[in-house]
Parts: C-alpha cells; structure tokens; sequence
C-alpha cells in the first residue's frame, strides 16, 4: 500500500502541471495555435535540428560508449567524467561558451567565417548546443549495454571463427541495441527541451547551412519570447501543443515496442 501512496504522489506532481496547461488552453486555443505559420516553422525547425543533433550523438555517441566499456587506457577515469558533465552544468554556460569560441580574433570565428557556417543565430549553434546537452545520455546508455554483453559469448563466437567486427555486429550490436535505443530517445528528448543555450547563442535563427527556410525560433524559446511578452494565453497553448507532440512520439515508441515493430524485443526497452 505504501508503494502505491508513494508512486501515486509523483505521478500526481507530474500530471498536475500538465493539467493546468491544458485547462487554460482549451482544445480551440491549441487548434488555433497550431495552424499558424510561426508555430509550425518553430516547431518543424525544432524537430530538424533535434535530429541532427540524435544523428551526431549515434555516430560520435556509441563508438565513445563501446570505448569506455570495453577498453582500458590512461585518464579513462578522467575522460568518463568529461561525459558525465554536461548533465550536471547550467546550460546557460553552454550556450555563453560557444559564444566566446565565436568572438571576433579567435579561430573558431576566422573558421566559421570562412567555411560560412555562423554560429550565432543559426542552425549550426542549435545543434551544436543540443548535441553537447544530450550526447551524453547516448554515450551513458551505450556504455551501460556494451557492458552488460556477456563476454563469454563474444568468446564464443570468435571460436567459431567470426572475426572481431563480425562479432560486434553480429553478437554485441543487437544484444546492446535496446540500450542504445533508449539512449537515443533521452537524447532527442532533452535536445528538443533544451533553452538554456540556446537563449544565449540562437535566441532567433536566420538561413544558414543546413537551414535555409524562415526566421524562426527554436519551440522552448519561442514560448520563452511568448511569455515575456505577456502573452501567456498564446505561451500555454504552444506549450500544451508541444506537450501534446512529444506524448504522443513516447506512446507510439511505447506501442510500437510492445508490438515487436523496433529493433528490440517485446518489454526490453520500456517496462
């Protein structure tokens, strides 16, 4: 019965606010909302940079988790702690980071003027941004799985005669994937949450690179301006439309992984 109570009380703290944001924006509001030009381009911005930013943490992230778990070398201690940091730092020092490596005089600025490639106000600092607040969860989750792969059976297989990268992909690829998975999905969940940032580095973005569509604004910080200008009616209904798109991308993951569609057995990544 305690467990109940308990679990009950933290479900309620997360069900309360959504409530509220709900009430206050009707379903008219949020239909509303929803057919502007402004939200949309927010929100289609936010969704393509947040994939970028999941892309680069799969490439860069998992090779880095395969590292730590399963090999040892000098300052490992030291480089697993470099992971670990950006979950714990305001992320208004990120954001205040990368605007110092972009200065005037320092090399970051003279390669990004060359190449053409802006980090302030452009698509190029958003994803650098999201990558740096929610690559870790990729490479945390990823090293976790890689180590939870029974050796014996690499051992096994290379027995067999499977060379190491044929076990790799064959052996512990698909046994750490549902990790990985999840990994991902953290990733892209805080990438598209992140603010802190982006308020100081892309608080408004112009085409550049990768992007060549409108002015816009990534989604958390668009509501932030709504909010500052007073609007909260707006703000909410944004915010409740928003709320509504990221429920509904964890249920289908939840529906599609009890229905065996993802690249992982049914109940082995949700509970």
């Amino acid at each position: 019965m305690l467990e109940i109570v308990l679990s009950g009380s933290l479900l309620m703290l997360f069900v309360v606010p959504i409530v509220a944001l709900l009430t206050f924006a009707p379903p008219s509001e949020i239909a509303r909302v929803a057919s502007e030009k402004g939200v949309e381009t927010s929100l289609l911005f936010t969704v393509y940079a947040s994939a970028l930013a999941v892309a680069v943490a799969l490439v860069l992230g998992v090779p880095l988790g395969y590292v730590l778990a399963r090999r040892s070398f000098p300052g490992r201690s030291v480089v697993a702690s470099v992971v670990a940091l950006p979950v714990m730092l305001p992320h208004l020092l990120v954001g205040l980071g990368f605007l110092l490596l972009t200065l005037p005089g320092t090399p970051v600025h003279a390669w990004a003027e060359a190449a053409r490639l802006p980090l302030v106000g452009s698509i190029t600092g958003v994803v650098l941004v999201m990558v740096f607040v929610s690559a870790p969860y990729t490479v945390l989750a990823s090293e976790l799985s890689f180590r939870a792969v029974d050796p014996r059976l690499l051992e096994v297989s290379r027995s067999l005669g499977a060379s190491r990268s044929s076990a790799f992909l064959t052996v512990t690829l698909p046994l750490a994937v549902r990790g990985i998975g999840a990994g991902l999905l953290l990733s892209w969940a805080r990438a598209v949450s992140e603010i802190g940032g982006l308020l100081v580095l892309a608080y408004t973005i112009y085409p550049s690179g990768a992007y060549q569509g409108p002015v816009t604004s990534p989604i958390s910080v668009y509501i932030y301006n709504l909010f500052e200008l007073g609007n909260l009616k707006d703000a909410a209904a944004v915010s409740s439309l928003f709320l509504l798109i990221a429920f509904a991308v964890f249920l289908a993951v939840r529906l599609g992984e009890r229905a065996g569609r993802l690249p992982w057995g049914r109940g082995e990544l949700l509970p």
